[in-house]
């Protein structure tokens, strides 16, 4: 089977926990991050062995952290829950909170179709719940949460956003729908079978608008050829609250394969034309992932956080100069970016890239822009 492609699935149809690897996870590119052998402290894998062939210490440790974007999930396959990632942030950066963003985790299995992604929102609040305890250390994690819900129900999508705070107490925070197409047979489009004119469609944003109702973010995950697209859906909708995920995912495979220079003018035009929009923030983060097309992950020892900051410094200094440090946080994506580096050494990237930045600057970058966007403040101060 192609790894660049997926089955492709008719409208807003649930993944449940049942499907195979492949569909559940990221439509973007397969995760599997080796089967691991036992859960618990015996856990190993082929892929943290090979991971631990480039081991660094943290930079900068005492810098505060808020980790904006990170999956938690049990499938057949891949598990990744509260244990693994809280080893993973154990190699010493100072990860103070953490956003969890949906990835189809725990829907539930019975009741309407719209209410199903509902259980995501449920099990993630569990899980801060359990963090919030201190019985697994001072990193308050989810303490933001990010669902779905499929917005292109339109205005009948306002109750299912009611349901998702009702299950997510005082954490939920707000939706993201996957929105990455191409026409491309060799790049895998979102789960949520987006068409290429979703942003536009006027149910969609009938939809779109009751997030704002609500005073709920709107995360996007798009490619980057969607991302003018974006810029539209921005301005028509000037009082909305926008994240744009993975810096707009500039596309390395498929017929983007070879073609870097190309696609980063593209990219850079169209990262412009969405930074005109005072009400679009950036997650700088996500060219770890292999569609990305830098080919760290088929690497027989993974990258220091130099050349990872070597070759994606370009992105993040044209995010930051377009959107300045206020509408710009730093991301980890794990564990998808998982398949490229260590989360220890992805953070000692993004330090590098800024290591001759201001002491607000950074301050903005890694924890106080995500804190502000995403409404953490008394979350942190009640879960530390």
């Amino acid at each position: 089977m192609n790894p660049h492609r997926i089955t492709r699935r008719g409208p807003q149809q649930p993944v449940t926990q049942g499907d195979s690897l492949q569909e559940v996870t990221y439509a973007h590119h397969r995760i599997n991050l080796h089967r691991t052998h036992g859960r618990g402290d015996d856990m190993t894998s082929d892929h943290d062995a090979w991971l631990a062939q480039t081991e660094e210490d943290a930079l900068d440790p005492g810098l505060p952290v808020c980790d904006p974007h990170h999956h938690l999930w049990d499938r057949p396959g891949s598990y990744y829950m509260l244990r693994e990632f809280l080893q993973d942030i154990s190699g010493g950066h100072n990860i103070v909170s953490t956003v969890f963003i949906e990835c189809a985790a725990m829907y539930r299995k019975g009741g309407t179709v719209p209410t199903r992604p509902v259980g995501e929102t449920e099990f993630a609040q569990g899980v801060a719940a359990r963090s919030a305890s201190g019985q697994y250390g001072s990193t308050a994690v989810a303490a933001g949460i990010v669902s779905h819900a499929d917005l292109t129900l339109g205005a009948d999508v306002a109750p299912v956003l009611e349901a998702h705070k009702t299950a997510g107490h005082d954490r939920f925070r707000g939706i993201r729908y996957q929105n990455a197409w191409d026409p491309s047979p060799d790049i895998q489009n979102a789960r949520t079978n987006p068409h290429r004119e979703l942003f536009s469609d006027p149910t969609f944003r009938e939809g779109f608008d009751c997030l704002h109702e609500q005073g709920l973010t709107f995360d996007a995950w798009m490619y980057f050829p969607q991302l003018l697209d974006l810029a539209n859906l921005a301005g028509a909708f000037p009082r909305a609250n926008i994240i744009l995920d993975h810096v707009g995912t500039p596309l390395g495979t498929g017929p983007y394969a070879g073609k870097r220079e190309q696609v980063f003018a593209q990219w850079k035009d169209s990262i412009s034309a969405v930074a005109a929009s005072a009400n679009v923030v950036v997650k700088l983060g996500g060219l770890a992932m292999p569609l990305c097309g830098f080919g760290w992950d088929t690497r027989a020892k993974p990258p220091s956080s130099q050349e990872l900051a070597d070759a994606t410094a370009p992105y993040y200094h044209h995010c930051i100069e377009q959107f300045g440090v206020d509408r710009c946080m730093f991301e980890s994506n794990f564990p998808v970016d998982k398949l490229s580096c260590s989360y220890t050494v992805l953070w000692n990237s993004f330090k590098r890239i800024t290591q001759d930045f201001s002491a607000p600057d950074l301050a903005a970058l890694f924890h106080g822009t995500a804190a502000r966007v995403y409404g953490l403040g008394s979350s942190e101060a009640a879960d530390s």
